[in-house]
């Protein structure tokens, strides 16, 4: 995701490109669907958390002078380079050790996030369109996590009606 991808009147990011390995390089390429490819409201926390670390980063910018390559990423390496997928990992390693959250990859957040959509009783068609997938399916039999609170509410419920 560059800079230039969100639009902050209207509240939202353009999902545009993802980073892949192309013969041993990070290289910007096109998401692999159409619904890949989509606009997605962003929440007020979002909004409030990427202003901050645009100006985190503008202090990165000016510490590293002259190292600073200009990639317009929002995410970066100190030098404004994209992150390594092994780097993002061990930084992501001891955040979540500190709120424990076990041992959750980083990729499982995009899990709980459609999972916690679906437990808010989100019609399934649009936690499909914020998250890009192709077919509803995928997001359903992939993504959606039923934890047991969930099926026991879901049986408490067929007992309460079975009871009358």
């Amino acid at each position: 995701m560059k800079w230039e991808d969100i639009d902050w009147a209207d509240k939202t990011v353009e999902i545009r490109r993802t980073l892949q390995r192309v013969d041993g390089v990070l290289r910007a390429v096109t998401p692999k669907t159409k619904k890949s490819r989509r606009t997605v409201p962003l929440i007020e926390l979002c909004i409030d958390a990427l202003r901050s670390h645009k100006r985190q980063q503008a202090k990165e910018r000016l510490l590293a002078g002259e190292k600073w390559v200009e990639t317009g990423y929002v995410f970066t390496t100190e030098i404004g380079t994209p992150i390594e997928p092994d780097n993002l990992r061990r930084t992501w390693y001891p955040l979540r050790d500190a709120a424990g959250l076990g041992k959750m990859r980083f990729h499982d957040l995009r899990h709980s996030c459609v999972t916690l959509l679906l437990r808010l009783k989100v019609p399934p068609h649009i936690v499909q369109a914020i998250v890009g997938h192709a077919d509803v399916q995928v997001t359903m039999a992939v993504y959606a996590h039923a934890s047991l609170e969930d099926q026991r509410k879901a049986l408490d419920q067929l007992a309460e009606h079975l009871a009358g």
